[in-house]
């Protein structure tokens, strides 16, 4: 199962082609430019895990998440305790290296976790 689902991964990401993104404030404007082509093998090889960042107001809920894959196509929430502010969108996609923690949980649904290394991917 989890080799159709990562198979399923790739395939629907196919080529990423040149991307700008520009934050607006009203004090400065900053754009990043990403003219690297993430591939999502070369990613899986090295160990990184493609998730996507949920952000909720919800009670309860951390307010930042990182939604990962599971087992059988359900999904499983990681509260990153080092995410980095230029992270902090709703709903963008990451490769995400982590290592779980043994402490208490913060939020309902989701384990903590360090982050080892993330870049913006798919």
């Amino acid at each position: 199962m989890i080799l159709v689902f990562f198979s399923a991964i790739i395939l629907s990401c196919g080529s990423t082609e040149k991307q700008t993104q520009s934050a607006t404030t009203s004090e400065t404007t900053t754009t990043t430019e990403t003219s690297e082509t993430v591939d999502p093998q070369k990613m899986i090889a090295e160990g990184y895990t493609l998730g996507t960042i949920i952000y909720s107001e919800k009670e309860g809920d951390c307010p930042y998440t990182i939604q990962m894959p599971g087992d059988k196509m359900e999904f499983f929430y990681l509260h990153p305790i080092n995410l980095e502010k230029v992270y902090k969108k709703d709903g963008l996609k990451v490769w995400v290296k982590f290592t779980g923690l043994r402490r208490m949980n913060r939020c309902d649904r989701a384990t903590p976790a360090e982050i080892n290394d993330i870049k913006i991917g798919g």
